[in-house]
């Protein structure tokens, strides 16, 4: 990556743009020389070039609220990068979430960041009483076949020209579909993107 960087316009530095992987919401700017990009990729958290400091820092090496590194990506002039990291803790050090005062996006998340965080952590915890986590332990067959039984409902729904039960078999569709997705170790991100891919053909 520092190969195909420019690092001659800020006298060695670039600036790195820091976004939560799951909302995209900006954490913070910092700046990055290549020692402090290639300690990143080797050691996946961010580690930025202190200014004031001279020298490199690790975000989070005094509090531990570091930024596990999910992807990086040069932008079109080669000046600049945009970091995708999962932070453990606030990022700012006056306690807020993110460095422009922000609390962590929730309410503003779409149902389905939201609906894949919550199937995420029910296979990651495996809770009692869930029927998520329950499904997942039935394994792939067992939630296919729920998917076909609610695509199924769907249809039937259509036919009987029932607004409400569209609308109700389609959301359990879509959750059992999340659910498969999750299973499988893909996401609805990697769904959006084949469309992507195929409207652009």
């Amino acid at each position: 990556m520092t190969d195909t960087l420019n690092f001659s316009k800020l006298n060695g530095l670039v600036p790195a743009i820091v976004q939560d992987n799951d909302s995209l919401q900006v954490l913070m700017v910092g700046f990055m020389n290549r020692e402090a990009i290639e300690k990143t990729e080797r050691e996946g958290t961010v580690v930025f070039w202190s200014r004031t400091k001279q020298r490199l820092w690790q975000k989070g090496e005094t509090s531990g609220n570091t930024l596990q590194v999910v992807s990086m990506a040069i932008d079109c002039d080669g000046d600049a990068l945009l970091i995708r990291a999962t932070p453990h803790g606030p990022v700012c050090h006056t306690g807020t979430f993110s460095c422009f005062g922000e609390d962590r996006i929730a309410a503003t998340q779409s149902v389905f960041d939201r609906l894949e965080a919550i199937v995420r952590d029910r296979q990651r915890q495996l809770p009692e009483q869930s029927y998520t986590a329950a499904l997942l332990q039935q394994g792939t067959a067992k939630i296919a076949q729920k998917v076909g039984e609610e695509a199924v409902e769907v249809v039937i729904a259509s036919l009987q020209d029932d607004a409400k039960a569209v609308r109700e078999e389609s959301a359990d569709l879509l959750y059992h579909l999340v659910v498969l997705l999750r299973e499988r170790g893909l996401s609805l991100n990697d769904v959006a993107e084949t469309l992507r891919e195929r409207m652009e053909k």
